[in-house]
């Protein structure tokens, strides 16, 4: 088993290695199985991401579930120690880059608590524990109350074997574009 430093080396290398149309297949695989998650669990609001660092775009999947009335949100990085917060956006609202160059809203949106959340998987194991990049904010967010429900996003191979922390909050469900893998 490999330490988690290691893991997201390898992990990112693998990502960033992905050409152009193999990543934009992938994409819209990830895309059509968030929508028949959505379908399934039919939350009426949903926390998102914006891409960076490679992570799998799925923008086609919100512009449906705008258009399908779900009212979505960006995470908003509080602070160092503590959990996401979330302000609401639509496809298409100007963004800015915030201290840690994450993507946020522009205008002064509202913060809603999403029923649900769509997360980015670096890599994930077996029993839908995450591994991201270390920062420990979507763990934060998953330990507070009430707690959405969540779907991983991850490219296959960021199927790895690693072993969970204390801290680490497993997801519900983690969808790749290959399949798509639940809880234990």
């Amino acid at each position: 088993m490999q330490n988690k430093l290691d893991l997201r080396r390898t992990l990112l290398s693998k990502r960033s290695a992905l050409a152009a149309d193999q990543r934009a297949l992938f994409d819209r695989r990830l895309g059509d199985k968030i929508m028949q998650w959505w379908r399934s669990e039919k939350p009426a609001s949903l926390g998102v991401y914006w891409p960076m660092r490679g992570e799998p775009d799925v923008h086609q999947a919100y512009a449906e579930l705008h258009a399908a009335g779900v009212q979505l949100a960006l995470p908003l990085i509080a602070g160092d120690n503590v959990p996401l917060q979330f302000v609401e956006w639509a496809p298409g609202e100007a963004l800015r880059k915030d201290r840690l160059g994450t993507d946020i809203p522009v205008a002064d949106n509202p913060l809603i608590q999403p029923q649900a959340l769509l997360i980015p998987c670096l890599g994930f194991n077996a029993d839908c524990f995450r591994l991201g990049y270390g920062g420990g904010f979507y763990d934060r967010t998953l330990a507070a109350e009430p707690r959405p429900r969540t779907l991983g996003v991850a490219y296959a191979f960021g199927e790895v074997d690693f072993a969970s922390e204390v801290y680490d909050i497993a997801l519900d469900a983690v969808v790749t574009e290959e399949a798509t893998f639940h809880a234990r």
